[in-house]
């Protein structure tokens, strides 16, 4: 994502340049993303501070990111609302791109919440109401943001947000004859669990699902669904597996245990999180712009050698770019052993891949680990193996708890977590269950 705003050097940044953009005199960078820069600039005739996000031609090619920027562009004409970032105009040379966009400077939502912490309750509702506001009126217009998290919402000076970088939006025209959207996209931790599953979405509920995720993290400081293993952090997703902390107010627990809901079709709409009563407190609705002004946008601006990134794009040598949600998606035919077998000393657990189903991989497990001489609970479909040696001379006690994780039909990881007890003893378990199983032999 390439910021819009200035943040703590915003003094610095608005700094003239002297390099003119037609009316636009063009100051110092505020941000840099994968294929351009983001500039203030000021208008010399009214003397207005605006953003202008510039972008290399040439790189959006190389990116294969073309359409991202013509459905960037394309939505936010339709867009004209107090927590939207506004576009004025694009305009075009024969290498770059120019989007004239409305100038915020307080900085990202995510700063904010990094360096002050959660928020008041009440500070936190009129961001979230705001946040509301801004995304339900972007529906209305059919615009499904995609892609709503902490680093696409900006602070102005005055506290009030402005949703930017739609450059993963849908209109209804992407949606498919099922009227639902199929892309899988977002960032992982922010994403609904519908939208992992591959099987179609309605954009506005995957849209509330993450305004979920956000006010989730405005009250409490840190995210509701985090690992650093994609597995187990999808796994969480799929089964809405969150704590809300017990001193948050009975209506911000019951908001978001609405939003955060699994299930689409039993989730909180965004017409009934405006009812609900907490969300209600001192809520002041946002006045959208009624009339609708024309957009200028230069011709120049995607003449960019269409022919020669077809010929490219056709070029049977050239490799697909797939995301990590399409990987996990292809699952059965790939080995992805490497993304998931995994030791973390500090934490004390191992993963690995296995092809076997998960009854018969709890069933292997438990045969190896009894001929070992170790005693098996179980519970919840998990395993916990225990030795327990009354003998203190030797070698101590162990308790390791192993769980199946279900990626596709024909993908699961097994995850070895050590509660407590002798780490030799532990590595020889692991050792054992890792040859056994047929797992490639690595360094424990």
């Amino acid at each position: 994502m390439v910021i819009l705003s200035l943040g703590r050097n915003e003094k610095k940044n608005e700094r003239v340049e002297g390099k003119r953009l037609g009316k636009y005199e063009l100051g110092g960078t505020l941000g840099e993303g994968n294929f351009g820069k983001v500039k203030f600039a000021r208008n010399t005739d009214s003397g207005q501070p605006f953003a202008v996000k510039i972008i290399e031609k040439n790189k959006i090619i190389d990116l294969n990111i073309t359409n991202q920027i013509k459905r960037e562009i394309g939505t936010l004409k339709l867009l004209r609302h107090p927590n939207v970032v506004r576009l004025y105009e694009v305009l075009a040379s024969k290498t770059k791109i120019y989007m004239v966009l409305e100038y915020v400077n307080g900085g990202e939502l995510f700063d904010k919440i990094a360096s002050k912490g959660k928020l008041t309750e009440g500070e936190g509702r009129k961001l979230f109401q705001q946040l509301i506001d801004g995304v339900s009126y972007c529906h209305n217009k059919g615009v499904f943001h995609r892609d709503l998290k902490l680093e696409n919402v900006l602070v102005d000076a005055q506290g009030n947000i402005k949703i930017t970088d739609f450059g993963l939006s849908a209109l209804p025209q992407h949606l498919r004859a099922d009227g639902l959207l199929h892309t899988t996209c977002g960032s992982p931790n922010y994403v609904a669990p519908e939208v992992l599953a591959n099987k179609g979405y309605d954009g506005a509920t995957a849209d509330a699902w993450s305004c979920g995720v956000i006010l989730y993290v405005i009250l409490t400081g840190y995210l509701p669904f985090d690992d650093r293993n994609l597995v187990v952090l999808y796994q969480k997703i799929f089964k809405g597996d969150v704590h809300i902390p017990k001193w948050l107010s009975p209506g911000a627990q019951n908001m978001i245990k609405r939003i955060l809901d699994p299930n689409p079709k039993t989730r909180i709409t965004m017409a009934g999180i405006k009812e609900d009563p907490w969300f209600q407190q001192g809520y002041v609705p946002a006045t959208p712009e009624d009339e609708e002004e024309d957009v200028y946008i230069d011709n120049e601006a995607f003449s960019i050698h269409e022919e020669q990134h077809e010929s490219e794009q056709n070029d049977s040598g050239s490799a697909t770019l797939i995301n990590a949600f399409q990987l996990i998606g292809m699952s059965s035919c790939l080995d992805l052993s490497g993304f998931f077998e995994k030791e973390d000393v500090s934490e004390r657990k191992i993963r690995f891949t296995s092809n076997l189903s998960a009854k018969d991989l709890l069933q292997r497990i438990e045969d190896i680990v009894t001929e070992m001489e170790f005693r098996v609970q179980k519970k919840n479909g998990k395993l916990k193996v225990i030795q327990e040696n009354k003998d203190h001379k030797t070698q101590g006690s162990l308790s390791v708890e192993v769980e199946v994780f279900e990626i596709s039909q024909s993908l699961y990881v097994v995850e070895l977590r050590k509660s407590f007890g002798d780490a030799s003893v532990y590595r020889q378990l692991c050792k054992k269950l890792l040859n056994d199983l047929g797992v490639p032999p690595r360094k424990l």
